[in-house]
């Protein structure tokens, strides 16, 4: 079987979950003897992630406008010909894209079915709301209504679908969570390596957070429920781990306009052993969406053996508490967030107990390994 992935970016440090589990899922079908193909835009394309998958054929477009928010591939086009006699399944990734909209069409002319996969990408929020209603009105509702399956990584994910789409069949929405690469976390790396080379004193309890900086994510809350809990207990450091994707001069601001700079630190991005590293080195590590699908960044913290606080009316609480393998606070409740960086710390061998056994549960149920054959299953 030919599996065609599309995604606008083949980037982590880019583009982030996305294209790290579209990475991922290529990677367990190809180990599982199906053909899996890559097509991308060519911006930021990252090629030294690219040779990591082994036997995995790839269609880089050139890719105009990025920089502005708009993807166009006009050569996809010819491409995407050239190779229609070859492809049997398509699995869009996102949902509101110039690349979604070509593959919608393809796939209607040449009668090749197709799997929605929009990462949480269907609710409108405040961000070019207007775009987003007008693309859905033209093209969007046919692309879902069209699909074979709607996939969903919670039923948080599942509800999004239906709230812009009520008319849609619930019964072509599959709720699948996605799968851990747990490999490379079998083996973790030596404790102590990341706080020395960022000079973080031992004594100091970090609280961190992976992933994009962006609106999104909430760490303005984090901030400011971090700062809450300093007044406490003057030992706590925050890390934020991950690039700038819109949001990293307000964060800094907020830093600064509190008066924690000294207990603050930014990385930028971080990746593979670097990145687990990180994680080892954390006290807790945090994600704290105003919305979020799934709870993969945290949950790389509970296969790092690091305790994980998430917020709960999310995706990503939905999984940490159905997983049982963290603590949940409300959204801008800063008090909240102070009282559980506090409980954690002064009660850390519980916590520890907490997640070691969420951490065995993931590896031994919910492996790529183990749950490759449920994204065959999607296109069958």
């Amino acid at each position: 079987m030919k599996i065609l992935h599309a995604f606008i970016f083949f980037s982590i440090k880019h583009a982030g979950g996305t294209s790290d589990l579209m990475f991922k899922i290529a990677k367990a079908q190809k180990k599982a003897g199906f053909s899996p193909i890559i097509l991308s835009g060519d911006y930021k394309f990252d090629h030294e992630l690219a040779d990591q998958l082994q036997g995995v054929d790839f269609m880089v477009c050139k890719s105009f406008f990025d920089k502005l928010g708009f993807s166009i591939m006009p050569s996809m086009i010819w491409k995407l010909i050239k190779v229609s006699k070859d492809i049997d399944v398509v699995h869009m990734h996102v949902f509101r894209t110039f690349q979604n909209v070509i593959l919608y069409f393809f796939c209607k002319i040449y009668s090749i079915p197709y799997v929605m996969d929009a990462h949480g990408a269907v609710p409108y929020h405040e961000n070019k709301r207007f775009l987003k209603k007008f693309f859905d009105f033209v093209i969007g509702k046919k692309i879902l209504k069209d699909a074979k399956v709607l996939v969903a990584e919670t039923e948080v994910g599942k509800q999004e679908y239906l709230e812009i789409m009520p008319e849609l069949n619930d019964k072509n929405i599959v709720v699948l969570s996605p799968p851990f690469d747990t490999d490379e976390f079998l083996s973790l790396p030596k404790r102590g390596v990341f706080r020395e080379k960022y000079k973080i004193d031992n004594d100091l309890k970090v609280v961190m957070f992976l992933g994009r900086i962006h609106y999104i994510k909430g760490n303005d809350f984090l901030i400011r429920g971090f700062a809450d809990a300093l007044k406490l207990r003057p030992d706590l450091y925050l890390i934020l781990v991950g690039p700038d994707d819109g949001h990293m001069d307000e964060c800094k601001k907020i830093v600064e306009d509190l008066d924690i700079t000294k207990n603050v630190l930014f990385t930028g991005f971080l990746g593979g052993e670097h990145k687990n590293s990180a994680l080892v080195d954390a006290d807790i590590v945090v994600q704290l969406s105003r919305f979020e699908q799934g709870a993969w960044a945290p949950l790389e913290g509970v296969l790092c053996k690091t305790p994980i606080i998430v917020t709960s009316d999310t995706g990503t609480g939905e999984d940490v508490k159905r997983l049982k393998a963290g603590y949940l606070v409300d959204f801008d409740n800063n008090k909240m967030l102070a009282d559980t960086i506090i409980e954690i710390i002064e009660n850390y061998e519980d916590a520890k107990d907490l997640t070691y056994i969420a951490r065995d549960f993931i590896i031994k149920n919910l492996s790529m390994n183990a749950r490759v054959g449920e994204y065959i299953d999607l296109y069958k």
